[in-house]
């Protein structure tokens, strides 16, 4: 198992004080960050005593936060070695069922694994292996560009290839693009409940995040409006389809108001656009809409497989030179393989093939929610369900609750920026391996939600 020391301490960010016992903080920061791919199995976690250092807190409280991670079954020790996350075995052998990790579900029909290995040794044996793995310089080669252009066409129309960067993932993406625009103590506006590694890069670079008002479609344009004369924001960061957690999706005239907002108070947009491909027909990005002020970044992790590390983002015009420099400074390059891996899967149409794969297994998915959970919303092609709770019932109870019955949740509170925002569960249905261990899982959530809100926690 090889660690990587570095990458193990960015989540220290993620650490909320006042909310309870600091261990068990740290222990849930550290459950958030592997949930949502911010630290990969393998990753080796700082010495405890450099994380009582860094959080200001005495020794044995880390001690008590790494034992609470480790019987959470997150982490493993290794006596001289350290302390690594762990790798995750499937629910057969550990009894608890992920619907926390949004991930895409095994593409049906196809061996993801089989494509990986096929293609890998294609490519090592028509490239020169010493030039693959070195160094390269820039965001990719003009070849993988063409792919990418080719990949996002459905979304962003045609594009051309140099104006597009390829990403060691979509949170390297991000990140450059915040270190571009917004400068420490920045107002960015987002939604209420929004991605919690947007949330995690507003910690560590110093902005400032403003809640802006949503209805069933995302930003209300006219209170948008106003953020942007009240606050003056470096940025309007958004997810207009299948928005994370709650999984509504834009119109195009909302995305078209949505644009012109920010065109009317000369605000940057950031696009991140996770979701899109696995729309058969997808609205049009507000890149598309509004390409002079929006950011694109669109990861493989959720269309393929958040295991190749690869996003594709597109700058607006002017903009390139200074998001690359950032790139190169907070990951320097997507890894060489996976990208070359990727570049020839979309121009064989293997690529296709996946997400075929992928939008009908999540489909079929899809269908079991809405058979067992009829009162939870989302998209028919979405990776996941956002279940909205009354105040008698609080999702951390539910959330508490499922886990004692072998589920992972995760609630509203993981999303949440400011106060004012709705109350719930987003319920993840493709990290579960077989459609009858999802239906199984999704049962014991309709059981907990019929029972009378004192009794859940029984």
């Amino acid at each position: 198992m090889s660690g990587n020391a570095s990458a193990g301490e960015a989540w220290l960010a993620r650490v909320r004080r006042g909310a309870g016992p600091i261990y068990l903080a740290l222990a849930e920061a550290l459950e958030a960050a592997i949930r949502e791919g911010e630290l990969q199995p393998g990753d080796q976690l700082p010495p405890q005593r450099t994380v009582a250092e860094r959080l200001g807190v005495d020794f044995t409280t880390v001690t008590r936060a790494y034992g609470a991670a480790r019987s959470r079954g997150l982490v493993e020790g290794a006596v001289g070695r350290g302390t690594f996350v762990r790798a995750q075995a499937d629910e057969d052998e550990t009894g608890r069922i992920d619907l926390s990790m949004n991930l895409p579900p095994p593409p049906l029909g196809l061996s993801l694994a089989g494509l990986i290995g096929e293609t890998s040794a294609q490519v090592l044996e028509r490239t020169d292996t010493a030039t693959l793995m070195a160094y390269h310089p820039g965001a990719g080669t003009l070849g993988q560009k063409v792919a990418a252009a080719a990949w996002l066409e459905p979304v962003l129309g045609e594009v051309a290839p140099e104006k597009l960067m390829i990403c060691a993932g979509a949170q390297a993406g991000l990140s450059a693009v915040m270190a571009a625009v917004a400068r420490p103590g920045a107002a960015v506006i987002c939604e209420p409940l929004t991605y919690p590694g947007m949330i995690a890069i507003a910690r560590a670079q110093g902005l400032r995040l403003v809640p802006c008002p949503v209805d069933d479609e995302g930003f209300a344009p006219e209170a948008l409006a106003k953020a942007c004369a009240s606050e003056r924001p470096a940025a309007i960061y958004v997810i207009p389809t299948l928005q994370n957690p709650m999984a509504t999706t834009m119109s195009e005239p909302r995305r078209r108001a949505v644009s012109e907002v920010a065109r009317q108070a000369g605000v940057w947009i950031v696009e991140d656009d996770p979701y899109s491909r696995l729309l058969e027909a997808p609205p049009p990005a507000l890149a598309s809409i509004a390409p002079e002020r929006t950011f694109h970044v669109a990861t493989l992790s959720k269309a393929i497989s958040p295991g190749l590390r690869i996003a594709y983002l597109a700058a607006p015009e002017g903009m390139g030179e200074a998001v690359a420099a950032t790139l190169r400074a907070g990951s320097l390059m997507a890894a060489p393989l996976m990208s070359a891996v990727v570049a020839r899967w979309i121009r064989e149409g293997a690529a296709e093939a996946l997400l075929a794969g992928v939008r009908t297994e999540a489909r079929a998915r899809r269908e079991i929610a809405a058979r067992i959970l009829p009162s939870a919303s989302g998209g028919r092609d979405g990776l996941h369900v956002w279940l909205d709770l009354p105040a008698r019932r609080p999702a951390e109870t539910l959330r508490l609750a499922a886990q004692r019955r072998g589920l992972s949740l995760v609630a509203a509170e993981d999303f949440a920026v400011g106060k004012a925002r709705p109350d719930g569960v987003r319920i993840s249905l493709g990290a579960a391996s077989k459609r009858a261990v999802l239906e199984q899982a999704l049962g014991v959530i309709a059981d907990l939600l019929a029972r009378p809100p004192e009794r859940v926690g029984g």
